[in-house]
């Protein structure tokens, strides 16, 4: 198993979209360790025991739930964010770690903020290219099908060439 030494942040999307298709485990893979901030650790257990995407942050013992410090930093992001969006932000920008997020406002703001950023896509794609996962197609399939997670065909079909499947 090849594990990343960069400190990665996550977003609720990225984890909730892999529970949902039972691929959770690739982000252990691809970074050994995962934080969230508190606020995600808490959208990630409202849905219902069992249900496709709930996660409680607790039984999971590679991902670390985290109170963000720089609260003033979460403030000014709600104009523009939700709270879990802005609370992984701003740990992100306190750990100088690498944030995963998939929504567009979000990465636009971690990018004006100068924070390294990844979607879930550019995620499967390096986890693809480090021999962690076979093709990268099923998982994208897995994810609209079965997750309802939205990706525009020209997006899917330039993802799906870059890794040759």
């Amino acid at each position: 198993r090849t594990r990343s030494a960069v400190t990665c942040v996550c977003n609720t999307s990225p984890i909730t979209n892999l529970a949902a298709i039972g691929q959770m485990e690739l982000l252990s893979k691809l970074y050994g360790e995962v934080f969230v901030p508190d606020e995600v650790a808490q959208e990630l257990a409202e849905g219902a025991p069992g249900s496709p995407g709930f996660v409680d942050v607790a039984e999971v013992a590679w991902i670390h739930a985290q109170p963000v410090e720089n609260r003033p930093l979460v403030a000014s992001l709600l104009s523009e964010l939700d709270l879990g969006e802005a609370a992984a932000i701003a740990l992100a920008a306190e750990r100088e770690a690498l944030l995963l997020i998939d929504e567009r406002r979000g990465r636009q703001v971690a990018a004006r903020l100068g924070l390294r950023h990844i979607g879930l896509l550019g995620a499967l794609v390096v986890a693809k290219h480090r021999d962690l996962i076979p093709a990268v197609k099923p998982i994208l399939d897995d994810l609209v099908h079965t997750a309802g997670f939205w990706i525009g065909p020209a997006l899917y079909d330039r993802v799906v060439k870059s890794v040759g499947g």
